[in-house]
């Protein structure tokens, strides 16, 4: 059993006098093009104390199993299921990621006091923006990466609008335009929320066709709901936060395609949810019924 998370670091202090880290250029931009068009920021959460490599290394022993993930890094775009271990520790592949030739993620930062008030504090820079698309801002979360020279992780989409600052190192995010059944069919989708694994199935004539964002240090970038990606690191290693919050937009879509799986499974060929700023309440709502009628458990996984 894992021991609580407690953190001493006196966060409160420290953030009353320092900067804006997303300035007044960055949330206009935002504000621009956010929930649907995936774009470039700049940041100044360069060289932050809690994002260095002994601190991220001695929070991943304190977090629960299930908070973190870590594998090779030498894998292909796409993979079928979750990849292989790396053999080492959380600990250890952060602490030797220059050479472990790994990536690891550090799942729901928030946990931890100091890194709870980081993500806020970002969060709260863009609140105004966000909440004046998608209405109020829910579950706020973050998740560190670490990744090796060259690491690559695979093809995959996820469910949060979420955007990802790069804070050392630099790496290339490829996307793809969310909603696309060419680069994620609506089975994908349907098997995710069911229960799947978040990793697609890539195909070689994707590329080319995706968008590369080049990040390094101060470089943040957006990316919408479910839109397929993949990233490569850069020559060294890299440290990045990902902070992503969920919208009633987004649990309406992943509640319409839950709704999708049940009407599949009786014979129907129900049509694939709308993307912002069209709704798909009705056939969420739908769904919410028979999940309080019948429970979560006895959502029937796609075959």
């Amino acid at each position: 059993m894992n021991a609580p998370i407690t953190d001493t670091t006196d966060w409160q202090s420290a953030r009353a006098s320092a900067p804006a880290i997303f300035d007044t250029n960055a949330r206009g931009h935002f504000a621009a093009h956010y929930p649907e068009t995936p774009h470039v920021l700049r940041h100044a959460l360069d060289q932050h104390p809690l994002l260095e490599i002994e601190a991220l290394a001695s929070m991943a022993e304190r977090l629960p199993e299930g908070s973190v993930e870590y594998n090779r890094g030498d894998l292909p775009i796409g993979v079928d299921g979750k990849p292989d271990s790396n053999g080492l520790s959380i600990a250890e592949t952060i602490r030797k990621v220059h050479e472990a030739n790994s990536w690891a993620v550090l799942k729901n930062v928030e946990q931890v006091p100091s890194y709870q008030a980081l993500l806020h504090d970002l969060l709260g820079e863009l609140q105004a923006e966000i909440e004046a698309k998608t209405g109020e801002m829910l579950t706020p979360q973050g998740f560190i990466f670490i990744s090796s020279p060259n690491a690559v992780t695979p093809y995959h989409f996820d469910p949060e609008h979420n955007i990802l600052l790069q804070v050392t190192g630099s790496k290339v995010m490829t996307q793809f335009p969310a909603g696309d059944t060419r680069f994620a069919a609506d089975s994908e989708h349907e098997a995710y929320h069911a229960g799947g694994a978040r990793e697609l199935k890539w195909d070689d004539s994707f590329e080319g066709q995706g968008r590369e964002f080049p990040l390094g240090p101060g470089d943040a970038v957006y990316v919408p709901v479910m839109a397929p990606h993949f990233v490569r690191n850069g020559p060294h290693s890299s440290i990045s936060l990902s902070i992503t919050w969920r919208s009633n937009w987004s649990y309406d879509e992943s509640d319409a395609r839950c709704a999708n799986v049940l009407m599949r499974r009786i014979g129907l060929t129900p049509n694939a949810p709308r993307r912002w700023p069209a709704s798909n309440r009705v056939k969420a709502l739908s769904f919410r019924v028979w999940r309080r009628l019948f429970g979560r458990a006895g959502l029937p996984p796609l075959s």
